[in-house]
């Protein structure tokens, strides 16, 4: 049976996981910069900007008032991610040594985030 208090935990979990995505383009913003593909013009801003959406869509998402609000931005960053993981998926030059399977789930893995997420719209 699900009950409105394991619902929030999964809130909590949705949130946090996102918020902790984004602080990892401050902390560690060489790993996403390997990955965006060469043409996105201010890379380097795109990544940081990207971060603090994570960030703020995160702790949207997980407050009652502005839930939908935070959902809805989050499956629109999710949208955008398309574009590095299909590059991560075609493009050698960003495998990162990551077997095809690898990719493929990375690229997969958005589906159900965004079906996740859009469960909060």
């Amino acid at each position: 049976m699900i009950t409105e208090a394991s619902l929030q935990l999964w809130n909590y979990i949705l949130g946090g996981m996102f918020i902790l995505a984004g602080l990892f383009h401050f902390i560690k913003p060489a790993i996403y910069l390997r990955i965006m593909p060469l043409w996105l013009p201010g890379r380097k801003a795109l990544n940081l900007l990207s971060g603090l959406l994570e960030i703020v869509f995160g702790i949207l998402v997980m407050l009652p008032q502005t839930r939908e609000i935070g959902a809805w931005g989050l499956i629109a960053l999710l949208l955008l991610f398309f574009i590095i993981h299909g590059t991560m998926l075609m493009d050698k030059r960003y495998f990162m040594g990551l077997p095809l399977w690898a990719r493929v789930g990375r690229f997969v893995l958005q589906f159900f985030l965004i079906y996740w997420v859009w469960l909060y719209t």
